[in-house]
């Protein structure tokens, strides 16, 4: 009765000291089921949820995505409208055994591409992160830095965002060379813009002025 819930789509310290920020609002469930893939999202962690497995699903996810960032053929099969609904399925229907995840993120995976929405996927996995995270008690962290963050530089990370927000911070890593150096954080529906990029340009603007 729960894998139901899958088919109804209509109804579903390099940084010096900038830490030092206010967030007042943080992303809820509701918030996100607003959108298609937090519907998808709360659809795949309530079943999680009610059969304890979502430390097998999150870890899954993981897998997932990992397999998105290595394989170009994979990218392209989520990404490309070209692929029609039968290949799309048929194709991640060959591919489970390889990513090894669990039944139901294999299940999950097979609707997604079933109705058409492996586009959705990335985002899905962001929404899930965050409802796994407040189920524990967290909230999450979307952080984008120029280069990839060592492990002290994450702790250090969370330890602060943790003293600002009052709670566990999960931290979820994006690099982005664009961003020159610094870093962006989004936490919730707040978004604070400490990059290199975005000082210069306001240099930029400043001298215009």
């Amino acid at each position: 009765m729960g894998g139901a819930r899958f088919f109804a789509e209509a109804s579903i310290p390099a940084w010096g000291n900038i830490l030092v920020w206010s967030f007042e609002h943080v992303e809820t469930s509701g918030g996100i089921q607003a959108s298609l893939a937090g519907r998808y999202a709360t659809a795949l962690f309530g079943l999680a949820r009610d059969e304890q497995q979502i430390d097998a699903v999150t870890r899954s996810l993981d897998s997932v995505e990992a397999a998105l960032a290595e394989s170009n053929d994979f990218r392209t099969l989520v990404s490309s409208p070209l692929v029609s609904r039968v290949d799309a399925t048929k194709t991640i229907a060959a591919l489970i055994p390889a990513l090894g995840v669990d039944p139901i993120t294999a299940k999950f995976l097979r609707v997604l591409a079933q109705n058409g929405r492996l586009d959705e996927l990335r985002n899905v996995i962001r929404s899930v992160r965050q409802l796994a995270a407040g189920h524990r008690g967290e909230t999450t962290a979307e952080v984008t830095t120029a280069h990839p963050l060592n492990d002290r530089q994450v702790a250090a990370l969370k330890t602060n965002l943790k003293a600002r927000v009052g709670r566990d911070v999960a931290i979820e890593t994006k690099v982005d060379p664009a961003i020159l150096g610094g870093l962006v954080v989004r936490l919730g529906s707040q978004m604070i813009d400490a990059s290199i990029r975005t000082k210069l340009n306001s240099l930029a603007l400043a001298m215009k002025g």
